[in-house]
């Protein structure tokens, strides 16, 4: 380095790291990508692994001794991990299908016994502890989950977020906060708990009616819950939480307690208690300040886990009037993007008419940082729209190759050429959280990209056309979509789906379609459940496809054998048919696309004018079937 290195570069601040395990007399640290409430989107003060490491992706976790440092991330981050970690003296350990913690594998085989290991034990899941303390141990190596070393090495390290906690209110929220707190106390009942310990912030949203903006993208707030059987206590930083929201919330017997205090308070709980918490939803450290002498561990998934997934109908009804204003956004954004690009479906009309508020002139150069822009303004024009669910992924070509690829002003591609387009993106509105993917041509896409387009759409259309018994563990039903391009060859890394939250989280459990989860009884399949199924294929260094649309488990009729479920397509948006190999589908297969397009239709017709009614009159046009089908073989 030379003296115009800047301070804050990943290699300095591993130094300072280093600096630090020779203070405590320590071998490595292992920096999670947690928080106290094992968030997915994490605020500023926990991003200690991004800061580090200068990896900005969301998942991943970092190891450092005196000679070595590593950051293992799955294949969704490999080649952004590649080009961020360049430089930076930490070496890409790439996690292969099936491993669960490889970081503490090297650790145990790379550390001498009698060896300390360091993490900070209030950001570790305690189930992660308990599998992290049975590798290292078995090695005669110690965890010390008592040290925050990022105090130590981070200068300025940011506070915590200071945003106003709002109340969500009817008919946006249907059901009181007092209904809420009764179906997760009689819950707690049926486990035999005193007192029930929540962490995980959309819990505790969804349990209080309450929603902010502590995190990126996800409406909570930065809070613990201990909840009793007659009274409660919110920890929650001073000043979030308005004088009249305080005095409702003491109505249903809630009171404020500063965020420090949670530590004291589950070490103060009476004696002969039985405290409910869920292993996988609360932190190693945090659980360590109860007296295991004097109070009695019942460990199960939070009971609003389960509440929340399962919509109520007035839920359901909010979200489908959401997927229609969603829609009717990206009706909007799709007719001025191409028209931009010269082949609108709109025609003249809309090549030469002036933009709408917020777009720019029709001759600009567009690029993937552009498309974010314009889809967002979209989404923003929209009654209800409060965030962006998730930072848009817009990939053109190779980038729509890398699953969680996001463009950077340093770093993205304009749109311009031949290919594919693909474009992840969703919104938070008050009444509900959208998340969608779709893949549009660009100039004139080869075949082999509109083969994998096909194929992709064709594990989309099996698993949506399912009927499934009640009660089906979620990951069991991967196969449905996979099957389709396992014959063909193909396949993919990531999970075909996840759960989505109600003005929460656009990632939410327990449900999973994905055969890497465990077919445990807790990801069981019932009625109201949102979910995507999202398969795709990428080709590195070529482009990506994946078609994602949301679904809802309803009811499906009862038989002998039981009751069944199907899925409910919520999403409302035309599915390219340019992108199409016709030749690939089958009957049943077409006229699943033309009713599903016809729905769209439908649904999105009052919401739309102009440009955007005439795009999606074009884009929802039925479609006919091309020989040779079924004699063809889509097998690569």
């Amino acid at each position: 380095m030379n003296a115009r290195t800047p301070v804050s570069a990943p290699a300095q601040r591993l130094e300072r790291l280093r600096a630090a395990l020779r203070e405590q007399g320590l071998a490595a640290c292992i920096v999670p990508s947690s928080d106290p409430h094992l968030s997915e989107y994490l605020p500023q003060r926990w991003q200690g692994r991004s800061w580090l490491s200068g990896f900005t992706g969301s998942v991943g976790t970092l190891v450092a001794t005196e000679t070595f440092a590593g950051l293992w991330v799955d294949s969704r981050y490999w080649v952004q991990a590649e080009a961020q970690l360049a430089g930076s003296g930490i070496e890409l350990m790439k996690i292969r299908a099936g491993e669960t913690q490889p970081h503490a594998d090297w650790l145990a085989a790379n550390l001498p016994q009698g060896a300390r290991v360091a993490v900070d034990g209030t950001v570790l899941a305690m189930a992660a502890a308990r599998a992290l303390q049975g590798v290292l141990s078995a090695r005669g190596i110690e965890l010390a989950t008592d040290i925050d070393l990022l105090d130590a090495v981070w200068p300025d390290r940011p506070s915590l977020p200071t945003a106003q906690v709002f109340a969500h209110e009817a008919p946006f929220a249907p059901h009181t906060r007092a209904e809420k707190l009764a179906l997760v106390r009689q819950a707690m009942q049926a486990h035999g708990a005193d007192w029930h310990f929540i962490s995980t912030l959309d819990d505790i949203a969804w349990l209080l009616n309450l929603r902010g903006a502590d995190v990126s993208y996800n409406p909570v707030y930065v809070a613990h819950l201990l909840l009793g059987h007659d009274r409660a206590a919110l920890f929650v930083a001073e000043g979030k939480i308005s004088a009249e929201l305080a005095q409702a919330l003491a109505a249903d017997r809630i009171k404020l307690a500063p965020y420090a205090e949670v530590s004291a308070a589950l070490a103060a709980l009476p004696a002969q208690t039985k405290l409910l918490i869920d292993p996988r939803r609360v932190t190693y450290g945090l659980v360590q300040a109860v007296d295991a002498s004097r109070v009695a561990l019942v460990e199960a998934v939070n009971p609003s886990t389960f509440a929340k997934s399962r919509k109520s109908e007035a839920e359901a009804a909010q979200v489908r009037a959401t997927m229609e204003q969603d829609g009717a956004a990206l009706c909007e954004f799709f007719a001025w993007f191409e028209a931009v690009q010269g082949g609108g479906a709109q025609g003249s009309e809309a090549q030469g008419s002036e933009p709408q508020d917020g777009e720019a002139p029709r001759s600009e150069r567009i690029t993937e940082l552009t498309i974010d822009e314009h889809l967002s303004a979209a989404r923003a024009r929209r009654p209800g729209f409060i965030s962006l669910s998730f930072a848009t992924i817009a990939g053109f070509n190779a980038n729509g190759a890398m699953p969680h690829y996001r463009a950077t002003a340093e770093a993205h591609s304009v749109i311009e050429g031949d290919g594919l387009l693909l474009i992840d993106s969703g919104g938070q509105y008050v009444s509900g959280t959208t998340d969608i993917t779709r893949v549009v041509p660009i100039g004139t896409p080869s075949a082999e990209q509109k083969r994998d387009f096909t194929i992709v759409l064709k594990g989309v259309i099996a698993l949506s056309r399912a009927r499934f018994p009640r009660g089906i563990r979620s990951p069991m039903l991967d196969a449905l979509a996979r099957a389709p391009m396992w014959q063909a060859g193909l396949d993919y890394g990531h999970g075909t789906g996840h759960g989505v939250g109600y003005f929460l989280n656009v990632h939410e459990g327990p449900q999973v379609i994905s055969y890497h989860a465990p077919a445990e009884p807790y990801t069981a399949m019932e009625a109201g459940m949102i979910t995507s199924i999202e398969p795709g294929v990428y080709r590195p260094g070529g482009w990506g496809v994946r078609i994602e649309n949301l679904v809802l488990n309803v009811p499906d009729g009862e038989s002998e054998f039981g009751t069944f479920l199907k899925f409910e397509t919520l999403t409302l948006c035309p599915i390219d048919t340019r992108c199409l190999d016709r030749t690939l589908l089958s009957t049943e297969e077409i006229a699943w696309l033309n009713d599903y397009h016809a729905t769209v239709r439908a649904r999105l017709a009052p919401h739309v004018s102009g440009a955007a009614a005439s795009w999606l009159m074009e884009r929802t046009e039925a479609i006919k079937m091309l020989a040779p089908y079924p004699d063809s073989d889509a097998r690569i």
